[in-house]
């Protein structure tokens, strides 16, 4: 362990201290208040492939694994919108998050910053808009594109994410060599047809997003509707939202989920795939739910990975040439 060098050079952390002082005054020339919000928490977001990071809150040193537990936050959400709930309007918050199940890799590192905001009032286009104007701002680009999920897959995939059954799914996936036939049955056994999906979107569609200019991908599938509302034009979509850049995803936003009765169910069936797939299953009550209850005013919101963006703007390749300490010198 006698290394104790960053892996990012000092220019780069130069170049990140700017970064941050840009998306700082971006938002706080639009009227957003910075805000903290607890990292370790009782709550924390129900996602079949988000793994969040336990930790034991232990009274005595001699029994550090006596007492309750809680959790690393793999985003501020859940406290953010306990804000807006409150009577908060504008929000924003850049700090780390946490991401176990081995997300460990170039675009990965366990601990990472995100930058998180919301705003009572915007709704689905406003939430975009703002996005693309803080990309703009940031990485000199242009303002972004914008691109249905399913113009996205049918251009670059030739197959419809919503209406193709999921065997039509895995014929292109074995036909574009990503599947051998035995994985495929594999995949076909399981069910799990957004894994598909995944799979395609990360080989095909992903690297020619956001390459000519920063891309906004939007209309999601509704079963990865996370915590966005469904739209009531075409249920089959969320109002969920991505900023790609040359290939890579920078950026989730949702015009937020209202319904608390939606959340639970979704949380039932997040849980479910989780025990499907030997994961322990998480907490499905939480104070937000409460928060909910009472009755969270109309919103977007916004996760923007800070270390992606400022690959990106660097051109670097690893993200490893963006963090002073990666995992494995933390």
């Amino acid at each position: 362990m006698s290394d104790f060098r960053p892996a990012a050079s000092l220019e780069m952390l130069q170049r990140r201290a700017e970064l941050l002082r840009q998306i700082r005054r971006f938002l706080h020339d639009r009227g957003f208040l910075e805000v903290e919000t607890p990292l370790l928490s009782h709550d924390v977001v129900v996602d079949r492939h988000l793994d969040p990071i336990p930790v034991t809150l232990y009274d005595d040193a001699r029994q550090p694994n006596v007492g309750p537990t809680l959790w690393l936050q793999t985003s501020p959400e859940f406290a953010m919108k306990r804000l807006l709930a409150s009577g908060a309007t504008a929000i924003y918050q850049i700090c780390k998050a946490f991401r176990g199940g081995g997300e460990t890799g170039p675009r990965h590192n366990p601990e990472f910053t995100m930058v998180e905001w919301y705003r009572v009032g915007d709704d689905y286009a406003a939430g975009r808009r703002l996005l693309s104007e803080l990309a703009e701002a940031t990485l000199h680009r242009g303002p972004a594109t914008q691109q249905t999920f399913r113009d996205a897959f049918l251009q670059h995939a030739g197959v419809d994410p919503l209406a193709a059954t999921l065997d039509e799914l895995l014929a292109v996936a074995t036909e574009r060599a990503l599947l051998s036939a035995a994985d495929a049955e594999r995949f076909r056994a399981d069910g799990d047809r957004d894994a598909v999906l995944d799979l395609l979107l990360t080989q095909l569609v992903e690297p020619h997003l956001g390459v000519s200019a920063p891309t906004i991908v939007y209309d999601y599938p509704a079963s990865q509707a996370a915590l966005a509302r469904t739209s009531a034009d075409d249920p089959r979509v969320a109002e969920r939202f991505e900023l790609y850049v040359d290939g890579v995803e920078l950026a989730n936003g949702y015009h937020e989920l209202l319904d608390p009765s939606v959340l639970r169910e979704r949380n039932s069936r997040n849980n479910a795939g989780r025990v499907a797939d030997g994961k322990p299953p998480l907490p499905i009550e939480s104070r937000l739910l409460s928060a909910m209850d009472q009755g969270l005013p109309t919103c977007s919101g916004v996760a923007l990975g800070l270390d992606r963006l400022l690959m990106v703007a660097t051109g670097a390749q690893s993200i490893r040439e963006v963090l002073a300490f990666p995992i494995d010198l933390a």
